[in-house]
């Protein structure tokens, strides 16, 4: 994901946040506030959730995922290119072209995790 920030001029606003609850919620007030309610919701989600299954794997998975979410909003071209992609392949009516959008925000996904893992 650097490469394609560097290519795109697509400099972070913030520097990337600790993958704790609070640091990743404070992230996530700056760069993505709309986002809060689901953020607040996931993880009331994942904490009940793993008290249910006596494992820590849920919040595991909560905090993996909202830091990669993190991380595109992180990049405001990348966060762009994200919500686009989705946004069309929620609206288009044609399967190939829906096909092509969803490989498009996937993609970007799956580099921001690796990105996040990376660190």
């Amino acid at each position: 994901m650097s490469a394609q920030h560097v290519e795109m001029g697509d400099a972070p606003v913030i520097p990337r946040p600790d993958r704790t609850p609070a640091a990743l919620r404070a992230a996530c007030a700056v760069v993505a506030p709309h986002l809060l309610g689901a953020y607040d919701h996931a993880k009331e989600q994942a904490l009940a959730t793993a008290l249910e299954q006596d494992s820590i794997k849920p919040v595991h998975a909560y905090l993996a995922h909202w830091a990669t979410l993190i991380e595109i909003e992180r990049h405001p071209e990348t966060a762009k290119a994200y919500h686009q992609a989705e946004y069309l392949a929620h609206i288009t009516t044609a399967p190939d072209e829906a096909r092509g959008h969803l490989i498009t925000a996937s993609g970007i996904y799956r580099d921001a995790a690796k990105a996040v893992r990376g660190a």
